[in-house]
């Protein structure tokens, strides 16, 4: 089981929130744990952007509770309407939706427990919350920092790896469907999960001058890596779409294709290799001539196809989609190459990379 950096500050943050709450003197010290758990975020930013946030959705949760007790008691009934009043009042206000849970976690332990000296009972139950925010909020703000970059980087890169070693083998017809069609889901999944982590690293701040161009460089890089990615899985799911009117073309155009994609996924690989360092040079000129070689061997076939009458008009549409997607796969390749290349070559003392080996992480 590997237990990652926000796991990790999430029982810090528990931890502080506990021994916090009994040096100050507040009990019981566990609600400000609970809070604690709540407002914990994925990163600096989101610490700063939704700490106001959660102080206003307290706030709000703290005065609906006080109200509705005083005026009406504290019957289940009421503490349900209070709940709702304060969704709809957070939601109204367009405060952070992460806040909702902590402005109900402050009205029911308010309300949950009638006491003689309510105000006062209100009030520490109030602040048992607060010192669980600024707890979480101290323990995102000084520990294990987000290493977004390498979590970037290493996520593109297996799921690249991934993609490739589907389409080299759907290619040569040696796939197992059942497995291919159970995995395609799971990486359109790990996609998604991989352009929220990419958004995760746009909004963390840099506010030193030489950071904040170094990070956009970066930023332009990443998001092609994650374009190239998407568009080379696309044509695994091109291939899967139509294999059965790949599987009848004539071999000497299944070849063209198996080929021309090799030599693609090989310069993918490379290029994602140039970034980590590991390659020391750009696409060779024996590489760039097979795949400039490839690409129009591989158009002309493709329309020599239904001139000659090798493949009838629906079977050549149905492989157009696959052809064209391929095409772009490699316009987005040597625009990726380009960036990285750029990225090595021009203001070097601000272009630092910070990615960790993968078992770092």
């Amino acid at each position: 089981m590997k237990l990652g950096a926000r796991i990790f500050k999430t029982g810090l943050a528990i931890v502080l929130a506990i021994y916090a709450a009994r040096w100050i003197g507040l009990n019981p010290p566990f609600f400000a744990a609970i809070s604690a758990t709540f407002a914990i975020q994925p990163s600096i930013y989101k610490t700063f952007q939704t700490i106001i946030d959660q102080i206003q959705a307290n706030a709000i949760g703290a005065i609906i509770a006080i109200v509705l007790a005083v005026t009406f008691g504290h019957e289940p009934v009421i503490i349900g309407v209070g709940v709702m009043l304060a969704i709809g009042i957070i939601l109204k206000l367009k405060l952070d939706t992460s806040s909702i849970s902590l402005a109900l976690v402050t009205i029911i332990i308010i309300m949950g427990n009638p006491a003689d000296q309510f105000l006062l009972f209100a009030g520490e139950r109030f602040s048992l919350v607060m010192l669980g925010v600024i707890s979480a909020f101290i323990i995102n703000f000084v520990f294990l920092p987000p290493k977004h970059e390498t979590k970037i980087y290493h996520k593109t890169s297996n799921l690249t790896e991934e993609v490739i070693r589907w389409i080299r083998l759907i290619t040569r017809y040696e796939t197992n469907q059942r497995s291919l069609k159970k995995d395609i889901p799971g990486i359109n999944e790990s996609i998604v999960t991989l352009d929220n982590l990419y958004l995760l690293y746009k909004e963390e701040r840099n506010y030193f001058l030489k950071s904040k161009l170094g990070k956009a460089r970066k930023l332009v890089v990443f998001k092609q890596m994650i374009i190239a990615l998407k568009k080379v899985f696309t044509i695994l799911k091109s291939f899967d779409k139509y294999e059965n009117e790949l599987s009848h073309l004539p071999e000497h155009m299944q070849k063209s294709i198996r080929e021309q994609l090799d030599h693609l996924t090989d310069y993918h690989d490379r290029i994602l290799l140039r970034y980590r360092g590991k390659v020391n040079t750009q696409l060779t000129d024996e590489m760039g001539e097979e795949i400039d070689k490839g690409k129009v061997s591989l158009t002309d076939l493709f329309m020599n196809l239904y001139d000659y009458g090798d493949i009838t008009r629906e079977e050549w549409l149905h492989v157009l989609p696959v052809l064209s997607h391929i095409m772009e796969y490699n316009e987005q390749l040597e625009h990726l190459d380009r960036l990285v290349e750029s990225f090595f070559s021009f203001h070097q003392e601000d272009n630092t990379i910070q990615v960790e080996d993968e078992d770092y992480m």
